[in-house]
């Protein structure tokens, strides 16, 4: 049995109750309120995974959010999640863990080689190494070795919800100085949310139980603090959650981990797993606190090394001794606190190395007065150990600090605690664009100018460090956000908390670089980024190779990229940097911060909006008629369109042939509801619509119709349809299946900011119709046996629309056609669709009546060289590319995209333009997307494309392959050849006009 290191008593851990879980394949103990770090640190596990580069054997080395090292995988497929930092994993009985990374074994891990040739593996070593003979041929090895955890491979069980708050004071942090703030607003009655990513409130108070406020215990006071504010009634407090990203306006991002401290199986099942918060807040408080920053010394790296305050931490919170035998270095006075509790707890205390010249502070008088040993003025100059440290080089460094002198003591130990200072934790306050200034008392960047309204920064990630301070500045700005949403205060107000038995902290000596005998490079390493493997080395490689600024040099060594951010490590880098170029450490600059502040599952971004829920499936009313039939679908933004009616035995190719040779010799019918149809209505609903096409509305008569370009600033075609003029103030526009919502979207930006004073009402009304459409030479006698309309050509010619009855049912018909047929598209109320589409196909039985398809509309279309937009264009054409010169209105002086639409640019002659292809043999069809040359492959490549087909089909009317293409100057080639290199060979083709079939539109008027 693995021998425990849990001390007998005291932490915040229950002690009555015990969990078991397993670790790579061995089986463990700890206690409710462990993690699962302090839980293997109880168990005497250091070892916990190995790292990114040169699988070197890592263990734990904080205790929070800043962990770079012990990242495990957790569960099994389908609930397997990489990547968690085992020092925010709450232990839960049958937690299963793994090691990352690392084969065959943890303890034996093949790629550790890598570590022995580290030499030859800098940053970016790849870029340069494996270029010759091919990068192929290293590519599969190196992905092998690299990367972290495993991706679950089934789908998430998991349910995961999002949700939306408004307050007037979001405050982030439930340490004192949080809690401060909080208090001090709620119990004026503003509206406080307060976000904790820890399980159980405090922050570091939760490992300092000796510190006092308002004259009791930090315990005590922290438990008070969290009752007052849960009796509150506007205030709501979240733990287990954090804030992960701060945007424009105080809009910031929070997850919830609801139910991720419950094994899978025994998880409520009314709650998620996850929740989403989007929260938009009048006032924000940042109370992150900081995070302690590590000295970078040679082989600073092994299992057994971590924060000072990390292994206070595991002492004083979760009862566990890291160490058996414990040496401390430091270079302020956080180190002392450190091995005041090592001391008390136990734990054989070697020494203290203090980086300082002297120590005489309260903290280090103390130290002595135990019985601690305190090196002055020395450094650790290296590390021995492989998979735990056995052993620390203590050596004197002179006065500067630039190196030390002698060999260095051999000091066995297995523990190593650091502590080069402090932190202020600013990524959020870097999120909301808010700059920096580089204290050089603290040797650190704190918050200096907001660029947020109403957003201040309190306690520790402001810098403050003295807890009676900090929490006099937080509970000032809580008084100050809770007036500000308009919370007055009265004279009975509670004063700021007050802490107790606080001591003067003495001035750190900041050294980036700690020096050991051999110089940087040679010898071991000093990590800078342990997570990616990222030593001084590097960084100073970067530098020679003319890398001069600090984001060139990040990007270039890695160095804050990798899932941590740069926690422990960014500043030691920039200073690192600053030494080697000898600047000041502001002048170097600081790096970016980006969100998230942790990783947040995909799943909690997505919520609930997956598979069915992912995007609506919407679908017409005669969707299930089409099922009946065997219809084949495709998804035309978010409709179901019926793609093809494959009869028995029939091919796709087949079945489109009968479609479209059915619909020209007689008749077909076909489902056109996924239309977009927008009503636009107004007295000035006529200008509106000039101003968006490219052609005239005012002039169109009540009752007739009109085919429109929309185009984009640009001049670039955007949007086609017909609109229909009902009234003089009253249109019905038709727009693409797929744009619909675009173009709603374009107008109503158009009138909401660009022209607010016209008098302009949009509604869409697509699901409020059932349309559907006969094309054929049997149309009007099939329309004439179910309706009450007139349908000669006098009374109802082309481009013109109808109200009357259709099948029995009130119904507007147009006369329109997108198939260069006798077409009628039937506009009836949704609730009837189905109804009238069956009487239409019972009536058209006798004229052979047949459904088609989208891929047979098409067809019929590209026949008579009709565009389909989004197929026929792409952005980048223009009206005049397209041969439509005639809807571009020379009477108008103005409409979207005019301006750009005559740039000389657009007006030449060898643009791309619409043409017709057909292949010299007839029968090839080309696939779309293919690319046009002039050559027929004699030329070495490159070779100049001049086009490519948008458009490709098979025409069983014209019996022969057509399809239409974008050439370059290609309405003035007609009749030359081109050629369509394929895979495996290259097809002829000759260009032609892109009408194939009727060219005198004479079937249009039957």
């Amino acid at each position: 049995m693995a021998q425990s290191f849990r001390l007998p008593e005291g932490g915040v851990i229950d002690r009555s109750k015990s969990l078991r879980f397993s670790f790579d394949g061995r089986s463990y103990e700890g206690h409710p309120g462990d993690t699962l770090a302090s839980a293997l640190l109880a168990n005497g596990v250091h070892l916990v995974g190995r790292s990114f580069k040169y699988h070197r054997p890592r263990g734990i080395f904080s205790a929070g959010a800043e962990e770079p090292n012990a990242l495990v995988q957790l569960g099994e497929d389908p609930r397997t999640d990489p990547n968690q930092r085992a020092t925010q994993v709450e232990l839960f009985d049958g937690l299963t863990a793994m090691p990352q990374h690392c084969w065959p074994s943890l303890e034996f891990d093949l790629n550790e080689t890598a570590s022995l040739a580290s030499r030859f593996l800098p940053s970016g070593f790849y870029y340069k190494t494996f270029m010759w003979p091919n990068w192929k041929l290293f590519e599969g090895p190196i992905r092998h070795a690299a990367g972290l955890g495993r991706a679950p491979r089934l789908p998430d069980p998991d349910r995961y919800d999002k949700t939306y708050a408004h307050c007037d004071l979001l405050v982030v942090g439930g340490g004192p100085a949080g809690l401060a703030a909080a208090l001090a607003a709620g119990r004026r009655g503003a509206r406080v949310l307060l976000v904790e990513q820890d399980s159980t409130l405090g922050g570091h108070l939760l490992s300092s139980p000796d510190s006092e406020i308002d004259g009791q215990p930090a315990a005590e006071w922290v438990e008070a603090a969290r009752a007052e504010l849960e009796s509150l009634p506007e205030v709501r407090v979240l733990t287990r959650s954090t804030c992960f990203a701060y945007y424009d306006h105080n809009f910031l991002g929070v997850l919830e981990k609801v139910t991720d401290h419950y094994a899978p199986y025994s998880r409520p099942q009314h709650l998620p797993r996850q929740r989403m918060w989007k929260v938009r807040a009048a006032q924000v408080v940042l109370a992150s606190g900081a995070i302690e920053r590590p000295p970078v010394f040679r082989d600073n790296d092994r299992p057994g090394i971590m924060l000072a305050s990390a292994a206070s931490a595991y002492l004083r919170r979760w009862g566990v001794k890291p160490g058996g035998r414990a040496l401390v270095l430091t270079n302020n006075d956080s180190g002392y606190r450190a091995a005041l509790d090592l001391k008390n707890a136990g734990v054989d205390l070697a020494a203290v190395i203090d980086l300082r010249l002297a120590a005489e502070g309260p903290l280090s008088a103390q130290a002595r007065d135990e019985g601690i040993p305190i090196r002055s003025g020395h450094a650790v100059t290296g590390t021995q150990g492989h998979l735990r440290l056995r052993k620390a080089f203590v050596a004197p460094m002179d006065g500067e600090g630039r190196r030390v002198f002698g060999g260095g003591e051999p000091i066995e130990c297995d523990l190593l605690a650091v502590s080069g200072g402090w932190n202020p934790t600013v990524h959020l306050f870097c999120q909301s664009k808010g700059s920096l200034e580089w204290d050089e008392q603290l040797a650190c960047f704190r918050p200096a100018r907001s660029m947020q309204r109403n957003q201040a920064v309190v306690g520790g990630a402001n810098g403050t460090f003295a807890l009676g301070e900090a929490l006099r500045e937080a509970h000032a700005a809580g008084l100050q956000a809770a007036e500000a949403a308009g919370f007055a205060g009265s004279g009975s107000e509670r004063q700021a908390p007050r802490a107790g038995g606080e001591g003067d902290f003495l001035p750190l000596r900041e050294i980036y670089l700690v020096p050991s005998i051999q110089p940087v490079g040679q010898g071991g390493k000093h990590f800078v980024d342990q997570q990616h493997d990222v030593a001084a080395s590097d960084l100073l490689l970067a530098l020679r190779e003319g890398y001069r600024s600090i984001e060139h040099v990040k990007r270039y060594t890695t160095t804050g990229m990798a899932t941590d951010q740069g926690k422990t490590s960014n500043v030691n880098a920039i200073g690192i940097v600053a030494e080697h170029l000898g600047k000041p450490v502001p002048e170097v600059g600081v790096t970016t911060f980006r969100p998230p502040y942790t990783a947040v599952t995909f799943g909690a971004f997505a919520g609930r909006d997956v598979d069915g829920l992912l995007d609506p499936e919407r679908t017409t009313p005669m969707h299930g008629w089409h099922q009946a039939q065997g219809a084949a679908f495709e998804d035309v933004g978010q409709w179901k369109r019926a793609w093809y009616y494959p009869r028995p035995g029939e091919d796709m190719h087949t079945a489109v042939a009968r479609e479209v040779k059915a619909t020209r010799d007689s008749l077909g019918i076909l489902d056109a509801t996924t239309l977009g149809k927008i009503e636009v209505r107004g007295p000035d609903a006529a200008r509106f619509l000039d101003l968006v096409y490219t052609n005239m509305f005012s002039t169109l008569k009540v009752g007739r119709c009109r085919y429109g370009l929309m185009l984009k600033e640009d001049g670039m075609v955007f949007d086609d349809g017909v609109t229909s003029r009902l009234a003089e103030d009253r249109f019905l526009m038709t727009t693409t299946t797929g744009g619909a919502a675009n173009v709603l979207d374009w107008l109503e930006e158009w009138l909401q900011t660009e022209w607010p004073e016209m008098k302009v009402y949009l509604t869409s009304v697509t699901e409020q119709w059932a349309t559907m459409t006969i094309s054929g030479p049997k149309a009007k006698a099939l329309l004439g046996e179910v309706s009450d309309l007139k349908l000669d050509s006098e009374t109802f010619p082309h481009m013109s629309f109808a109200e009357g009855r259709v099948a029995g049912v009130k119904a507007r018909v147009f006369r329109i056609s997108f198939t260069g047929e006798m077409s009628f598209e039937i506009n009836v109320p949704a609730r009837y669709g189905l109804a009238v589409w069956e009487t239409l196909i019972r009536a058209g039985a006798k004229y052979a009546i047949t459904p088609y398809g989208t891929e047979a509309m098409h067809v019929l279309r590209a026949e008579k060289g009709f565009i389909i937009v989004g197929q026929e264009t792409d952005g980048s054409v223009t009206p005049l590319d397209l041969g439509m010169n005639w809807i571009v209105s020379k009477k108008k002086p103005d409409f979207l995209g005019r301006r750009s639409l005559f740039r000389p640019d657009m007006q030449k002659p060898d643009r791309k333009q619409l043409v017709g292809i057909e292949t010299e043999d007839g029968r090839e069809v080309l696939p779309e997307g293919a690319q046009l040359v002039e050559s027929n492959g004699a030329a070495r490549p490159p070779v100049p494309m001049v086009g490519h087909v948008t458009s490709s089909y098979w025409s069983p009317n014209c019996g022969k392959a057509i399809a239409l293409a974008l050439v370059k100057g290609g309405q003035a080639r007609m009749g030359q050849r081109l050629y369509a290199p394929l895979a495996d060979r290259t097809v002829a083709c000759t260009i032609t006009e892109p009408v194939f079939f009727d060219k005198a539109g004479e079937r249009l008027h039957g």
